[in-house]
């Protein structure tokens, strides 16, 4: 069967060379990725981590993918690599990734590795270099992460797609939070939502029910939402693994004077917050805008989270479930470059909002497009 690509087999051949750049200023032979996110950005494909799988890339050389014998198919149709070595499952995987190397006839080198991959074990470690005698290993850091930082059209567009839904989900999980119903209902609409509108199966994103600013990540419940009640709801829909994220807040009920007055000012500081994600902004300065003006505001005494991160592909079965290559926060030392798409957050006294925000060669663009106002449910 005929591989079906998500991209065009030039975008594939352009992250190659991409990495292999890096991999010639890292002073390294071959690279060796384990992270399903990595994998599937560099590849097309990317699976559970139930058996040890990994890709391995040669400066000289057709790359292979090494994989359990039950998945060679589907990794097949997903993947521009045409070498797929396989193991079975009773096997070591190291030692496979062994024989293939010997196969291919790869003279001993220096191996890049993410010495941070959740995929690498210290045992593993220990076994990839029992297999491999007389090969070095170093540390070559998040260096698909950095590489996946600027999104390319195809890319983009996938995260439009992902916003819209987005949009549309809100609205329906808005709408189910509804004096007497739980947050449930809300979590399966968003969900039905998700399906009909074309993003991949997956859980909707936080949804609580929220007061002070540490609520973002609270439980669904079943309790009977209630007039006064202020429902919190965080959608993170993929589509081809690419997410979008957006972030409102719905009262049951009029909303306390307090709780409009808070959302009004939270809403204009990350307005300008947004203005402000232009090409050569420091990080830092950006992040200011927001943390200084809520606590100056005095709806936070202090304001110990980022404002925002790093968006894009978030492969199935990954443990991350948000991606912090770059955040921001009073150290953040880098610069918004055109390309880039960050989901940007706040909260505080029992309000919250975010948007997913792509940053233009001539200034940021909402990708989420909601108004931005606390939701009301009468």
């Amino acid at each position: 069967m005929m591989a079906q690509l998500l991209f065009e087999r030039a975008e594939y051949a352009e992250r190659l060379a991409r990495l292999r750049a890096a991999m010639t200023a890292a002073r390294v032979d071959y690279a060796l990725f384990d992270e399903i996110e990595a994998m599937s950005w560099l590849s097309g494909y990317g699976n559970s981590e139930n058996s040890w799988r990994c890709v391995f890339v040669p400066l000289q050389g057709e790359p292979f993918f090494l994989i359990r014998a039950l998945d060679a198919e589907p990794c097949r149709q997903r993947t521009w690599i045409e070498r797929i070595a396989v193991f079975r499952d009773w096997e070591d995987p190291t030692l496979a990734l062994a024989e293939e190397v010997r196969a291919q006839s790869f003279p001993p080198g220096r191996v890049g590795l993410d010495f941070g991959s959740y995929g690498t074990s210290l045992r593993r470690f220990e076994q990839l270099r029992a297999a491999l005698p007389g090969w070095d290993f170093a540390d070559v850091g998040a260096i698909v992460a950095e590489l996946r930082l600027i999104k390319s059209p195809a890319e983009i567009a996938l995260l439009r797609r992902a916003s819209a839904v987005c949009d549309a989900a809100m609205l329906r999980a808005a709408d189910a939070c509804r004096p007497g119903a739980n947050l449930r209902a809300a979590a399966r609409a968003a969900m039905d939502a998700f399906m009909e509108g074309g993003a991949d199966p997956s859980a909707p994103g936080p949804i609580s029910a929220g007061r002070g600013w540490d609520f973002l990540h609270g439980h669904l419940t079943d309790t009977p939402l209630a007039p006064g009640d202020v429902a919190h709801i965080e959608l993170t829909p993929r589509v081809s693994g690419y997410s979008a994220r957006i972030m409102r807040c719905v009262s049951i009920g009029s909303p306390a004077a307090e709780l409009e007055a808070a959302s009004r000012t939270l809403v204009a500081l990350q307005d300008r917050q947004i203005a402000a994600m232009r090409p050569g902004a420091r990080a830092r300065d950006v992040d200011a805008i927001l943390r200084e003006g809520v606590i100056g505001s005095g709806l936070r005494e202090s304001y110990d989270n980022i404002t925002g991160y790093t968006l894009g592909l978030y492969a199935p079965a990954t443990p991350r479930t948000s991606d912090f290559t770059r955040i921001l926060h009073p150290q953040a030392d880098w610069a918004f470059e055109p390309g880039m798409v960050m989901h940007v957050y706040a909260s505080a006294r029992g309000v919250s909002i975010s948007e997913t925000v792509l940053v233009g060669a001539n200034g940021p663009e909402r990708l989420t497009q909601l108004p931005r106002t606390l939701i009301v449910h009468s």
